[in-house]
Order: C-alpha cells, then structure tokens, then sequence
C-alpha cells in the first residue's frame, strides 16, 4: 500500500515544507503573544515569535511532511 510513497525520502518533502510550516508556527506563536497580557505575561514580539518558531517548526515540519506523504499515497492508490 505506502511502497511507493516509503520509498520516497522524507527528508526531500520536509525541505519543501519547513518554511511554510516554520512561518505557520511563527505567526500563531505570534497571535498567542498577543494574549499574554491577559494573564499578566509581556507581549510576544514578531522577531521572538520567528526565534522561537525556528525549534518548534522542526516537529510542525515533520507532521506536515509525513500528512502530506500520505496524501501522496492515497492518490496513487485510486
């Protein structure tokens, strides 16, 4: 069933995918910073957003190439 989609490399989709998922990470980390003086935390600025999204885009990248992977392979299955 996933033999052709497991022989491709994950690692070749992940590149494709990292700075759309990174930037997806950052601008949601980014709208959450904006609630922070809600409970009493300072404001997350965009530039600590896009530090921060950059270790925590690598498992968003990882998830999103992996969906997508199988996605691949269930078009080639039909």
């Amino acid at each position: 069933m996933m033999q052709g989609a497991a022989r491709r490399p994950l690692w070749k989709l992940a590149l494709l995918l990292a700075p759309f998922a990174t930037l997806a990470v950052a601008i949601n980390l980014f709208l959450v910073g904006l609630m922070f003086p809600h409970v009493g935390l300072p404001v997350l600025s965009p530039l600590q957003a896009l530090l921060w999204a950059v270790p925590l885009g690598l498992p968003a990248t990882y998830a999103s190439a992996r969906w997508v992977r199988s996605l691949i392979a269930g078009a080639e299955d039909d």
